[in-house]
């Protein structure tokens, strides 16, 4: 398998997405676009698409932010589905594959910052890849916005104050409003750039404070997602 991650910003890492590709060996590469690397021009030798999270919206434009490219990104998530590869979005990136498909990203009912459950819908029991989560499950979020959804998408899964948090837009298509990824690492990363806005928050009712972020043990969420990721591989590679 080769996977290809767009990262949009340093403290949006891949995370545990990263440990599950590197520990099976799969081969890697990155368009880092906040140090100003570039999209590929082809989707050819790409398995599966990786696309990050980000402070940014689909609505961002080069002026507001020179270094996200929100069409060049939707042009190459177009392309990779018109090839048939797999592509998983994060936050942002789920998002921008739901523009990619001619949905228009909305805002969230409410802002989550933190870790928090989410239940999977009927479809979400359903569906092969994520049914192993059971009905409820504690993951992160970090996010404003939601993907907007597709005539023939599913929602599988939603929390409290978000409605959209699992999506599946086909077979290899899913997207993903909350954060599986988080390892401490990574949500140091994240404090670090908001860290005085969770301290003074008293507005948000899904927004936690640093030290409850920072002491969440992460591991059952990431081998949630390493099974998920696994069961997605699979089926690619199985396909006929």
């Amino acid at each position: 398998m080769k996977v290809h991650f767009i990262q949009h910003e340093i403290f949006e890492a891949p995370g545990a997405y990263l440990t599950w590709a590197e520990a099976r060996g799969y081969v890697t590469s990155f368009s880092k676009v906040f140090a100003n690397q570039v999209i590929p021009s082809s989707a050819e030798d790409i398995d599966l698409l990786i696309v990050l999270g980000g402070p940014q919206s689909p609505s961002t434009t080069l002026q507001e932010c020179p270094h996200f490219d929100s069409k060049a990104e939707i042009a190459f998530i177009q392309q990779c589905i018109a090839l048939e590869k797999a592509v998983v979005g994060v936050c942002l990136g789920a998002q921008l594959i739901a523009e990619a498909l001619g949905a228009t990203f909305e805002s969230s009912p409410e802002k989550e910052i933190g870790v928090f459950p989410l239940q999977l819908t009927e479809a979400g029991l359903k569906d092969e890849k994520i049914n192993h989560f059971g009905q409820s499950l504690a993951v992160g979020h970090w996010h404003n916005d939601m993907p907007g959804l597709t005539a023939d998408s599913e929602v599988l899964a939603t929390t409290v104050g978000c409605p959209r948090q699992i999506i599946a837009y086909s077979n290899f298509v899913y997207g993903f409003q909350c954060h599986m990824e988080f390892t401490p690492e990574v949500v140091e990363l994240l404090i670090a750039e908001e860290e005085d806005f969770l301290v003074n928050n008293h507005t948000h009712r899904f927004v936690q404070k640093p030290d409850v972020i920072r002491n969440y043990n992460y591991a059952h969420m990431n081998d949630m997602l390493f099974q998920f990721l696994d069961k997605l591989a699979a089926e690619y590679q199985g396909r006929s």
